[in-house]
């Protein structure tokens, strides 16, 4: 294991430029995708410019640390599509989940001074709404630390967010599922602490707790406790945000280019989801994370409860963050809002980290693709796996290039590809509107290759549903309860098929 290092005790860093630009970074945006195309052929090699270009997005904004410091930041593009407007180091995107880990930390400060309690039952801290007891939580309940870790057993995976012009919930309205809300309660669908199931809705509950335990708002809570403390000047929970910051912000944009009306979506989700910022700030947060853990002074956070956060609680991952156990030191997120894409590596021990985001629904293809040319560039001890950019193969090559370079890798290490991989750009593919007949030969393919698996026939199910063929949409679903009769989905769909 390597030794910590010693980071730099500025939390307060600003984005620093070498005079010379710096060689890596010149070599990233000539070539910020770098994907193989099997022996003998040469890769397929996309500027940064082009490869925005190629997925329809209009900006995008990166900070590099190194050293435990913000190496360097910069902004691509324009802060919507068809506007003249240039990203820069302050335009505010969307952190969408990244929110969590960042809320998180706010948390972690309540449990250090003593106002919560990582181990007690939320139900004796919440004053507005309780956790309903049901079956599951006869002996188990939900706590602070199986919030953070996803391990309470609720429901409620994410939240779309709500357009500009529609009424917003409280959150006990969106923890009950209550109208104008636009997601199901918030429950207890199995024993907490048994395992990991990612939930907003739990996100959503520890966002109560924090308010209902301090009486403050949670926009002016989080900057007071984690925003203004951790240098993070530009950052907001507002939602939606006031005037002046929102003249700031980048527009959302969906995968076929078009902006989300308004700009964006409005999360009252705040701390599941409703984080504005920049990649230098969140850096900056990174780095403090990494500087407490390591033992380096801050004001915030003492290195007792770092560690405390970067630690897997039983079953499940760190509190607010994902972790590898394969990369020591490792910590980060992504995140996904309507129109936006983020993405926050860090680790607390080499003292590097990345922090990326897209102003579209695009944003995680290339921020997978810039990364591994930022792993190779700047020597990441992380193995990223291989590369693999199936969507960009799709966009330049076609479906049947993508299914050849799936089944190639498939043989040369089964582990290196999965199921969701083929299915995920299905829905890709479907969102964007584009030809029908090539999502189905993606989803047929993925059905030969796990024919067991139930989740790629309910995808046959929805896309047959899509194309008007009923019969087709009706046996698929039925198959895909024979594999997986806990399908609700699936229940629910056949329901819709047969009025």
């Amino acid at each position: 294991m390597l030794e910590p290092l010693l980071f730099a005790a500025s939390l307060l860093a600003t984005p620093v430029m070498a005079e010379a630009p710096d060689p890596r970074m010149a070599r990233i945006e000539a070539a910020a995708a770098e994907v193989p195309q099997g022996e003998g052929a040469p890769p397929l090699r996309l500027s940064l410019d082009a490869l925005m270009k190629a997925y329809d997005a209009p900006g995008l904004s990166i900070a590099v640390v190194e050293k435990g410091r913000i190496a360097w930041a910069k902004g691509y593009g324009v802060t919507e599509t068809g506007g003249t407007t240039p990203v820069t180091t302050h335009t505010l995107f969307q952190a969408a989940s990244i929110s969590k880990p960042v809320a998180a930390a706010g948390a972690m400060v309540l449990v250090q001074t003593g106002k919560l309690d990582l181990d007690t039952d939320v139900n004796t801290r919440l004053k507005s709404w309780k956790v309903p007891d049901n079956a599951f939580t006869a002996t188990q309940k939900v706590t602070l630390r199986r919030l953070m870790s996803h391990t309470a057993g609720l429901s409620v995976h994410g939240f779309p967010g709500y357009d500009i012009d529609a009424p917003l919930p409280t959150v006990t309205q969106i923890l009950n599922g209550e109208a104008p809300a636009n997601t199901a309660a918030v429950r207890v669908i199995f024993e907490p602490g048994s395992k990991q199931q990612y939930s907003g809705g739990g996100i959503t509950v520890e966002q109560l707790l924090m308010t209902d335990v301090t009486g403050e708002s949670f926009p002016a809570l989080m900057d007071r406790l984690v925003l203004k403390p951790f240098g993070m000047i530009d950052s907001s929970y507002a939602q939606p945000l006031p005037t002046a910051q929102a003249e700031a912000t980048a527009a959302g944009t969906y995968g076929n280019g078009k902006r989300v009306h308004g700009r964006s979506h409005i999360y009252p989700e705040m701390a599941a989801a409703g984080l504005w910022t920049t990649p230098s700030d969140l850096a900056r947060f990174s780095i403090a994370i990494a500087n407490a853990r390591s033992g380096r002074k801050t004001d915030v956070l003492t290195q007792a409860t770092a560690t405390e956060m970067l630690t897997k609680a039983p079953n499940g991952d760190a509190l607010g963050f994902f972790t590898d156990d394969k990369v020591p030191g490792l910590f980060g997120h992504n995140g996904a809002n309507e129109g936006f894409r983020s993405l926050m590596v860090m680790n607390w021990q080499t003292g590097q980290g990345i922090v990326i985001m897209v102003n579209s629904d695009n944003g995680s293809e290339i921020s997978a693709m810039i990364m591994q040319r930022y792993a190779a560039e700047y020597g990441w001890k992380q193995d990223l796996g291989p590369v693999k950019g199936f969507s960009l193969i799709a966009k330049t090559q076609g479906v049947d290039a993508v299914l050849a370079r799936y089944d190639a890798l498939r043989k040369a290490n089964p582990s290196s590809v999965a199921e969701w991989e083929l299915n995920s750009l299905a829905y890709t593919l479907l969102r964007g509107g584009q030809n029908m007949e090539d999502v189905l030969k993606l989803l047929q393919h993925n059905a030969e290759l796990y024919p067991e698996s139930g989740n790629v026939y309910d995808s046959l199910g929805e896309a047959y549903m899509v194309m008007g063929q009923k019969e087709k949409a009706i046996a698929n679903y039925r198959k895909s309860l024979e594999k997986d009769p806990g399908n609700t989905n699936a229940v629910a769909k056949l329901k819709e098929l047969d009025r």
